[in-house]
């Protein structure tokens, strides 16, 4: 199915209604047997909450109504870190999270998003469902999660400012930028001799309208359906990291289901992470006039700066550190050279 912006937005409505209201279908007079909860912290108009209802209702149908799966957007059920800890405490079955937020408790989780590595959606994706994502998942399963195949896409992030365009490394001095509670991200901005402030997604909107911080960094996504042009006025096409949503599940909960519903979960939270990933990219291509025509000021950036000043910073040699040489290794088969 071919996804245009236009046509994602067209269909919010609906989409909205049926995961505002309960699912009405064939079992909808039926208690499932296994009812599971979806957290993200994302608004209903994103592609990933558009496919998360697709799937739900796919899943639902295939298992003759034994598993629902009730979908909570827009951080309903509280902070990334809280629902960490819920999908973790099995409080909610299944989350989507960036894999530099995981990277609290999987600190294997950041190699997917160092500064500057991926030059491309074509390299993002032969590593991720390659062998990297596989150590990935691997690291993942050690603390009692399940991560599904497929990652999501949140996209290459940019930076906003409500103050000055950002060109080059040396304006990123002294500049107050919210991160999310990652330590990768407040390290690489640290690296720039940024201010960076670790927030939660839900607090950004209302961090940047009181000038707590100047500026953020997001996928254009992002910036467009969470409204953050209406407090940002600059937009720096910097394309400095790549982000991705691990779709994870609680280990009991998806051990609790039978083999057979395990499989048609697992397939049909793999397909609509796919199409999910084409509607991303679709939608990115359009946004920039969007949301030019909101008023938001674009410039490009060559990322020639940003990597010397990582280098010069020891950026680089610190995250292989921490990493390892068999994960900065695997990494460097796609990104070139970085340390």
């Amino acid at each position: 199915m071919s996804i245009t912006r236009r046509n994602l937005l067209a269909g919010v409505g609906a989409g909205a209604i049926a995961m505002a209201a309960p699912l009405r279908s064939a079992w909808a007079q039926s208690k499932a047997e296994f009812s599971y909860k979806y957290a993200n912290n994302l608004p209903l108009t994103h592609p990933m909450n558009i496919r998360a209802k697709e799937m739900a209702d796919a899943i639902q149908t295939e298992t003759a109504g034994r598993v629902e799966i009730r979908i909570f957007p827009s951080s309903q059920l509280g902070s990334d870190t809280d629902m960490l800890s819920q999908v973790r405490n099995g409080g909610v079955e299944f989350f989507t999270l960036s894999g530099l937020i995981l990277a609290t408790l999987v600190p294997a989780s950041s190699i997917t998003g160092i500064g500057f590595a991926f030059s491309d959606y074509a390299a993002v994706w032969k590593a991720l469902d390659g062998d990297l994502g596989a150590h990935v998942r691997k690291e993942i399963a050690k603390s009692n999660l399940v991560a599904m195949d497929n990652i999501w896409d949140n996209g290459f992030r940019q930076i906003t400012s409500s103050t000055k365009p950002i060109q080059s490394a040396d304006d990123l001095k002294g500049f107050k930028i919210r991160v999310p509670v990652s330590p990768l991200w407040t390290s690489m901005f640290k690296a720039f001799d940024s201010a960076p402030a670790s927030i939660n997604f839900n607090e950004v909107y209302s961090a940047l309208q009181t000038k707590v911080v100047d500026g953020q960094e997001n996928p254009l996504a992002i910036i467009d359906t969470a409204k953050l042009n209406e407090v940002q006025k600059f937009c720096s096409i910097t394309n400095h990291m790549w982000d991705g949503f691990w779709f994870l599940a609680n280990k009991r909960a998806w051990e609790k289901l039978p083999e057979n519903m395990r499989a048609i979960v697992a397939k049909n939270i793999n397909a609509a992470g796919l199409k999910e990933r084409a509607d991303v990219e679709a939608m990115n291509a359009g946004l920039q006039k969007g949301l030019t025509e909101k008023g938001m000021v674009f410039n490009q950036t060559k990322p020639d700066s940003f990597r010397d000043r990582l280098r010069q910073g020891g950026f680089y040699t610190e995250w292989k550190g921490k990493l390892g040489d068999e994960a900065w290794s695997m990494l460097e088969r796609y990104s070139g050279k970085l340390a």
